[in-house]
């Protein structure tokens, strides 16, 4: 099965690989539009700031294929910044050159505000809100998983919400409807947990 990890310069990319082959699966780490056209299942990660990978996808011509490869039903698994750019728009790109996201996801990306120390770093726990979610199969929320964030994505339509977490608030850190899984966390660095998670993708048909 050809998965496609799509690289557009900011990502830990080779850990999500490495993921991916401790399940037996061998993704393809690339940024060829050509190759992402012929995927089977494709795989967004990304760290960093919102505006930023919006203009680095822009300029190796990878948002317009990422879109429709979706909207054909491919299998989409987004990491961190990689559920954020489902949305149109992010707080992160206020005051700076407006970067419009893919608008898979009705709603926007919000800043944590508050007295929580920002970033979001560190283990916590997903709360399922759907029932059924096919890349929870096995695992509870007494699973813990790995976040690094400052900002979340924060859906206007409820059903797109599949897991929160608290901190402070309670956001919204899974998203899930039809092909697209997205999650806040990385579960590449979130040693069995997501592990799991993987290889639920990888075995994930929709």
């Amino acid at each position: 099965m050809a998965i496609a990890i799509i690289d557009y310069g900011m990502g830990n990319l080779r850990s999500v690989q490495k993921a991916f082959e401790k399940n037996g699966a061998y993704p393809r780490v690339t940024s060829s539009a050509t190759e992402i056209a012929k995927a089977e299942k494709i795989v967004l990660p990304g760290v960093g700031a919102f505006t930023a990978a919006v203009m680095e996808l822009e300029k190796r011509k990878l948002m317009g294929v990422v879109r429709k490869r979706i909207d054909a039903g491919v299998p989409y698994l987004g990491l961190c910044l990689g559920l954020q750019l489902l949305f149109s728009e992010s707080e992160e790109s206020e005051g700076k050159k407006k970067a419009q996201g893919l608008g898979l996801i009705p709603g926007r990306v919000k800043r944590f505000r508050g007295r929580m120390k920002i970033p979001h770093m560190g283990w916590n726990n997903v709360r399922s809100m759907k029932k059924n979610c096919p890349l929870f199969k096995g695992l509870s929320e007494r699973d813990y998983f790995y976040f690094v964030h400052s900002y979340y994505g924060s859906p206007v339509d409820a059903s797109w919400r599949a897991g929160e977490t608290r901190y402070g608030i309670d956001f919204c850190s899974a998203v899930w409807k039809d092909n697209v899984f997205a999650t806040q966390f990385h579960p590449e660095k979130s040693q069995a947990a997501g592990l799991k998670l993987i290889q639920n993708f990888i075995h994930w048909t929709c």
